[in-house]
Order: C-alpha cells, then sequence, then structure tokens
C-alpha cells in the first residue's frame, strides 16, 4: 500500500465518498492486526460530521461496530493459529520459545487492561486483538473489556473531531492525536522495561541470597 493512497487528501475523499462504510471497515481492518490508519478514517469521519456531511450518531455506530467486529476477528485469528505463527517468527528472529511463553503469560496478566486501553496507543491498538487470542484471554472477558473500550476510544475520537475539527484544521487535529497514541506507547513501553527490569532484579538477588 502506497504512501500516496495513505495520505490524508485520499482518506478524507475515501471517507466523504463511502461514508459509514468507510469508518467501519477502516477501523475493523486495523483492530483486526492489518496496520492501516483506522483511527485516521474515524478522526475524519468525525470531522465530516461536523462540517455536515455526515451524521454523528451513525459515525459514532460505525467506529464502534467496526471497532468491535475487527477486534473479534483478530482475537480468533490469535486464537486459532497466532500461537504457532509466533512461534515460527521466534525461531527466525532466534528467540527462544520460553521467552515467547514467558511474554504470553505476562500479557495474560494484563489482557483485560491492554484490550480495554490499548486502543489508545499506538501499535497496541492494532495488535491487542490477536495477543489476547494468542493469550488465551476468556472469552466473555474479551468481549466485555473489547466493547467497554471501543465504546469508550470511539465516543473520544469521534466527539473530539466532531467539536474540534470546527476550531482546528483536519490536519493539525490527526497530527496531535497520533501525537498522544506514540506518547502513549513510549509510557507503556517504558512501563514494560522497567517492570522487567525490577522483575530481573529480584530473581538475581533470589538466586544470590
Amino acid at each position: 500500500m502506497s504512501l500516496e493512497l495513505l495520505s490524508l487528501d485520499n482518506i478524507q475523499e475515501l471517507a466523504s465518498q463511502y461514508g459509514y462504510w468507510a469508518v467501519f471497515i477502516g477501523i475493523a481492518l486495523e483492530n483486526m492486526g492489518i496496520p492501516i490508519p483506522g483511527e485516521t478514517i474515524t478522526i475524519v469521519g468525525g470531522f465530516l460530521a461536523g462540517s455536515g456531511e455526515l451524521n454523528y450518531w451513525l459515525v459514532l455506530a460505525s467506529a464502534i461496530a467496526g471497532a468491535v467486529f475487527g477486534d473479534n476477528l483478530g482475537y480468533w485469528i490469535g486464537r486459532i493459529g497466532g500461537w504457532q505463527f509466533l512461534l515460527q517468527l521466534g525461531r527466525f528472529f532466534r528467540i527462544h520459545e520460553h521467552q515467547l511463553e514467558k511474554a504470553r503469560k505476562q500479557f495474560s496478566l494484563n489482557a483485560p487492561r491492554a484490550v480495554f486501553f490499548g486502543r489508545f496507543v499506538t501499535l497496541l491498538r492494532i495488535f491487542a486483538g490477536p495477543m489476547a487470542g494468542i493469550a488465551q484471554m476468556p472469552y466473555s472477558q474479551f468481549l466485555l473489556c473489547n466493547f467497554g473500550g471501543a465504546a469508550v476510544w470511539a465516543s473520544i475520537m469521534v466527539t473530539l473531531s466532531f467539536f474540534c475539527g470546527r476550531l482546528i484544521p483536519l490536519h493539525q487535529l490527526v497530527h496531535g492525536i497520533t501525537q498522544f497514541g506514540i506518547l502513549a506507547l513510549l509510557l507503556v513501553v517504558a512501563w514494560v522495561t522497567v517492570t522487567y527490569w525490577r522483575e530481573s532484579r529480584k530473581l538475581k538477588q533470589q538466586a544470590g541470597g
């Protein structure tokens, strides 16, 4: 997929042409684990609702439905074949299976938070569904966290772009929200790194004592 196709102008044109379907399919594909700018499409949908081209409530419903549907597909893809794929990927990059198993257990402990809040984090929004499936997160728990996270995320994104789009140029709005997602990703990486370091230090102290 070329960068030209992913330009904001083309995304806005797609959203104008296909309306609610563009919002639904865009965020659904992203939540399945396909790295396309679903969040940007949702923001553009809210922006178009603010300018009167689309209906606010239908954009919101499309974003929630697309997020829930995409994450569910991602979950089952991860649950059915994700672990074997991860093992093969690990062998390619020379990552031992016990390291992957440890990472899977660690994600499993934080799966509810990752699924609910992951939508606000760049990259984690793409991989949270498949990773929840790989971690064998109970499906009923996944459904609850998935729907709750989708409703909160979509409400904030669509409402923010609906109102702020009247005051701020679209490219600035998209840039600001993208920067927030990257900052959230950096904070998550820092938290994981510090947690891993503390656990490793604790194990070394126990082994030495």
